[in-house]
């Protein structure tokens, strides 16, 4: 999703806070980079945890590039040596949480599944039982492989510096911070993961 497919109902709906009306003029939306396909996401994303978005990119290419260029199937991943996949650059640890996303995408036939009969909690419940893949990593799949609308992921540092710098937000533990900028976003259902494209976008604005 990027700026030209979000509709005006959306767009006039997010522009009623002014702050977030501010920052609309001023910067254009997050794109994702993610195919859409649940399962490639999910490894990408094992793939990105704690490097950089440049660093991750040159190591999925090395990834994708043991299986002929194309994202390889949960059997053929399972299949794949630790050595192989430590010499495209990924950990032991990462290696590990991939097969488990494999081992789990078989164990519960998630082939076919379809993922529009599912809410977002249920989604949520259902693939944070992987090791591995935590809570944030299924918001960023529910908002940019699903294009759910209406997520808020309080747990992310730049989604939190964004709306700590632009809403003046102020709190001294976590969950403080996260029950405010709660509050803050209930004017944006529900488009909260629209809005969130907007902060990600201007943490650096003055």
């Amino acid at each position: 999703m990027d700026d030209i497919h979000i509709s005006k109902k959306v767009l006039k709906h997010l522009k009623k806070d002014p702050v977030m009306a501010d920052l609309m003029k001023r910067v254009t939306p997050k794109i994702s980079s993610f195919s859409g396909d649940l399962y490639a996401d999910l490894c990408s994303s094992i793939i990105s945890q704690q490097i950089s978005t440049k660093v991750a990119k040159v190591i999925y290419s090395r990834f994708l590039h043991l299986y002929d260029g194309i994202p390889p199937t949960p059997e053929q991943l399972l299949q794949t040596e630790f050595d192989n996949l430590r010499a495209a650059s990924l950990s032991k640890q990462k290696g590990t949480y991939m097969q488990n996303i494999a081992s789990f995408w078989i164990e519960h036939k998630l082939h076919n599944q379809d993922w529009n009969e599912l809410s977002d909690q249920e989604i949520l419940d259902l693939l944070t039982q992987i090791k591995g893949v935590g809570e944030w990593t299924v918001q960023m799949i529910l908002m940019f492989s699903l294009e759910r609308e209406d997520i808020l992921p309080v747990g992310d540092l730049v989604i939190q510096q964004s709306m700590v710098k632009h809403y003046g937000i102020k709190a001294e533990k976590k969950k403080e911070l996260y029950a405010k900028m709660c509050v803050v976003a209930e004017p944006w259902i529900p488009y909260r993961t629209i809005a969130c494209r907007y902060l990600w976008r201007a943490k650096d604005l003055d």
